[in-house]
């Protein structure tokens, strides 16, 4: 994966990742121009950058080295350019076509897209550390609140936790949306964000038994 806060590209905890019943990679897109520029995209389209394409393409190789012989049973991605190139990517080497699902889009984080982050805590110091410490309390100035985008996320894993049972699956979302699917699926009660969002990297997650009885949530 990638630390955007050291530029260094690490191997993925040094191990390889055999899959599991029920369980979800979680894999965060390449980088954008924004990313670079420690901006806020949210639902803004934004290419992956220059950086970022390779970035991807490196992610992707340590992706199908952690599958080893397995495979994934398919490839989710939300909308938006950097997401679904990403997509694209790992789907190539790992021989699956990306399926395209509009609920999986990033959280829209209103008048706050397209700003530096440090200009966001400037200006609103104490919002915007709520925001990070506890996101579910507070909403970005015309943006969208978390509770509206976790019922998104649940709409569109219904179907999936159905149609996937034993399997595993591949999704590619943005930060902070990742963030927010990483806590459902674990059902956890709260969400915590960072300061910094991470990109290009992959996760693997066990699907709590919770979510997976009779496929619903």
């Amino acid at each position: 994966m990638v630390n955007h806060r050291t530029g260094v590209h690490k191997a993925w905890r040094g191990f390889i990742v055999q899959p599991e019943m029920s369980q979800v990679i979680l894999i965060r897109p390449g980088a954008t121009l924004y990313d670079e520029q420690n901006r806020v995209q949210g639902v803004l389209d934004v290419p992956l950058s220059e950086r970022g394409r390779g970035e991807a393409v490196r992610m992707a190789e340590m992706l199908s080295y952690s599958l080893g012989n397995s495979s994934l049973a398919a490839l989710y991605c939300g909308p938006g350019e950097n997401v679904i190139r990403t997509a694209e990517i790992v789907g190539k080497l790992l021989r699956l076509r990306p399926k395209r699902i509009n609920e999986f889009r990033n959280l829209d984080q209103g008048l706050w897209q397209g700003l530096q982050i440090d200009e966001i805590k400037r200006r609103n110091t104490k919002l915007f550390r709520q925001w990070i410490d506890d996101p579910a309390t507070i909403c970005p100035p015309l943006g969208e609140t978390v509770e509206r985008a976790m019922e998104r996320i649940k709409t569109a894993f219904r179907p999936l936790l159905r149609r996937h049972q034993n399997e595993s699956i591949g999704l590619v979302v943005g930060e902070p949306l990742a963030k927010l699917v990483a806590a459902y699926l674990r059902d956890e009660p709260r969400v915590q964000l960072d300061e910094q969002w991470s990109c290009c990297e992959f996760e693997w997650i066990k699907i709590a038994p919770v979510l997976l009885r009779n496929g619903t949530a």
